[in-house]
């Protein structure tokens, strides 16, 4: 392997492979239950499903799960896969356009560990964010390899040994690459950033949307019991 080829390699591996392995806790770990994270976090009780879906609006729809403590709103044309960790958001990509965005997807991940954003050395934007009371820390990195173009934005909340983590992975194929010239690869070229820039929002507005949520703790059962 010569040295170039080992650089795309090291820069692949820190950006997708450490990235989601760290990020996301190897999607292994058992998620709290939802009575710790309101003892960490002092939420409102609420009653709801373990997991649901309801429409907020005509466009937009809210996921909560109540095992995993949190509750996110996002456009109901996202495409929604609920994980062991969390839940995955696929956005829809309009084929009507000319472009070469090949992945829009936005994940979110609770799992008891303490937050870390992958090791890598060239950040676009880093900071940390506030979202009512909580304080979410940011940061955003791109690269173009091998005729590819990589974007992440992410965002992560620690709540007492609980870490919320929320990621926006862009890939979009180089129009070159594709053989698009002359005004195909301008309109392919400002659609790639039209469609980020659109879809980045769209998946920050989500992370704004964040709510801790909790079970009802029950009734006491010393109250509960028969007089004597």
């Amino acid at each position: 392997m010569n040295k170039n080829a080992k650089i795309v390699a090291i820069v692949i591996a820190a950006v997708l492979v450490i990235g989601a392995i760290i990020w996301f806790g190897n999607g292994a770990s058992k998620a709290p239950a939802p009575a710790a994270l309101g003892e960490a976090t002092g939420s409102t009780t609420q009653s709801v499903a373990v997991s649901e879906t309801t429409k907020v609006s005509g466009s937009s729809s809210q996921y909560q799960n109540a095992e995993l403590g949190f509750s996110v709103q996002y456009p109901s044309s996202w495409e929604k896969d609920e994980t062991t960790t969390g839940v995955q958001f696929i956005m829809p990509i309009d084929q009507t356009q000319v472009s070469t965005v090949a992945k829009l997807e936005a994940d979110v991940a609770v799992v008891p560990a303490k937050c870390s954003f992958p090791p890598v050395t060239t950040v676009d934007d880093r900071g940390v964010v506030k979202v009512g009371s909580l304080s979410f820390n940011m940061i955003a990195m791109s690269n173009d390899v091998q005729g590819r173009s990589y974007f992440n934005r992410m965002y992560s909340l620690q709540q007492g040994s609980i870490c919320y983590s929320f990621m926006f992975s862009y890939i979009a194929l180089s129009p070159e690459a594709k053989g698009l010239t002359g005004s195909n690869l301008t309109q392919a070229q400002n659609n790639n950033k039209a469609i980020k820039s659109t879809a980045d929002a769209a998946f920050t507005n989500m992370v704004q949307s964040f709510a801790l949520i909790t079970l009802p703790t029950g009734e006491s059962e010393v109250q509960a019991a028969p007089a004597k």
